[in-house]
């Protein structure tokens, strides 16, 4: 039996990751909420995590000085551990609220979660971030969310083997997918299609056809 190949869009055509300006609406939310919600979200908003994988994250889990979370690797036969680098700044806020550094140097701190949620409280939580950023739609959830760092990343061009290595896929073939809705080059490939030849003459927007007014 041939495998389904993978797809980031719904049955109907709608988007499963979440697009730029959406990205950004959602870290802008994240940001202006307070206490653990915020921070939760911002963390798998910058590493591409699952909820579950998110929730897993101790203070042991980060590396200060290199501004690193290591993130275990959920729905992968063998135990597999990937490191994101973080922005400096959302690093300084984590430790500045949960006192990771000071957790790393206590046993029994050192290992507990900073968020003791279950799966399906994360999952509320990102939800309504998602709602206040005014992200709606197939990608209104938390995987749209990793879809949409995978996405962010080929944009950066980010090189497809760290991105896999960030997303925590097996195989390249699986990343590899996200290179296909990210095409910069592709869309000015449209914009000049869309945009007029000639000042003077229609653009295909109005007249329906590539080129202006001209006859094929």
């Amino acid at each position: 039996m041939q495998a389904q190949r993978l797809t980031l869009h719904g049955p109907l055509g709608g988007r499963k990751y979440l697009n730029a300006a959406e990205r950004k609406r959602f870290i802008a939310a994240a940001a202006d909420r307070p206490g653990h919600v915020g921070a939760f979200c911002l963390l798998l908003a910058w590493t591409g995590s699952r909820v579950s994988e998110g929730l897993s994250v101790t203070p042991a889990s980060f590396d200060l000085d290199r501004c690193v979370v290591s993130i275990v690797t959920l729905k992968r036969r063998k135990f597999v551990v990937r490191e994101i680098v973080l922005p400096p700044p959302l690093v300084a806020e984590l430790d500045a609220a949960y006192g990771i550094a000071a957790a790393q140097a206590d046993p029994l701190r050192a290992n507990r979660r900073l968020w003791p949620w279950r799966r399906q409280t994360g999952w509320r939580h990102v939800k309504a971030v998602m709602a206040a950023a005014g992200v709606a739609g197939d990608c209104a959830m938390p995987k749209g969310l990793r879809h949409g760092f995978a996405v962010a990343a080929f944009q950066a061009s980010i090189p497809p083997n760290l991105v896999q290595r960030w997303m925590g896929h097996a195989s390249l073939r699986t990343t590899v997918i996200y290179a296909e809705v990210s095409g910069v080059e592709e869309m000015e490939f449209a914009r000049r299609m869309w945009e007029p030849r000639d000042p003077g003459r229609e653009s295909m927007i109005t007249s329906g056809r590539p080129g202006g007014a001209d006859e094929i």
